[in-house]
């Protein structure tokens, strides 16, 4: 790893919370846990039981590590929202439940929220539901073309307390110091 850092450091600037904000108190991370509703939990299993046969067999006749991954990629997905799975649908979701009741809780209070996701359909599904419990928010993902525009806004003691947008479009080269909390729906499986 330091070796990789040597490698890297002439063309990837990294600051460190306590080189450049050493007055910022530690950061706080907690988990918030929910249970699938029954339907989600339906769809999981039948994920699972139907793939996972089927994908062993394939791995010990040597085929591609990408099928397990196509499945395990499934799973994540129900845990989501059941309507990120082909053919499946359905208006809400438990995880979306709770990220919507634990907004309201910290918006009651004045604080300003990211939050993330790997998904643009999972943003698309949170939007109405974000609507639909009057919580004023900005979105920002790849197809955005007033990124600074967004930014600004957000950024605003004005602006709307919640800022949505794809991890990969959201995760590097912005100054979102207006937010004191972050959720992410879904982290990407990497060290990132």
């Amino acid at each position: 790893a330091v070796r990789l850092r040597k490698i890297l450091r002439p063309f990837i600037l990294r600051r460190m919370k306590q080189e450049v904000a050493k007055e910022l108190p530690p950061r706080i991370e907690k988990t918030l846990y929910t249970e699938m509703w029954p339907e989600e939990r339906r769809l999981y299993d039948a994920i699972h039981a139907a793939t996972k046969k089927e994908v062993l067999t394939k791995l010990e006749a040597g085929g591609s590590v990408f099928e397990a991954l196509e499945a395990l990629l499934r799973m994540r997905q129900a845990c989501c929202h059941p309507s990120l799975i082909p053919s499946q649908s359905a208006a809400h979701s438990s995880k979306l439940t709770l990220l919507v009741e634990t907004l309201e809780v910290a918006l009651a209070e004045d604080h300003k929220a990211l939050v993330f996701s790997q998904w643009t359909g999972l943003l698309d599904l949170l939007e109405p539901v974000l609507s639909a419990a009057n919580i004023n928010y900005l979105r920002l993902d790849g197809s955005t073309v007033n990124r600074q525009d967004i930014v600004d806004r957000f950024q605003d003691e004005q602006g709307p307390p919640v800022l949505i947008m794809s991890i990969k479009a959201g995760g590097v080269g912005l100054n979102l110091t207006r937010a004191d909390h972050v959720f992410i729906l879904d982290p990407w499986w990497n060290p990132a």
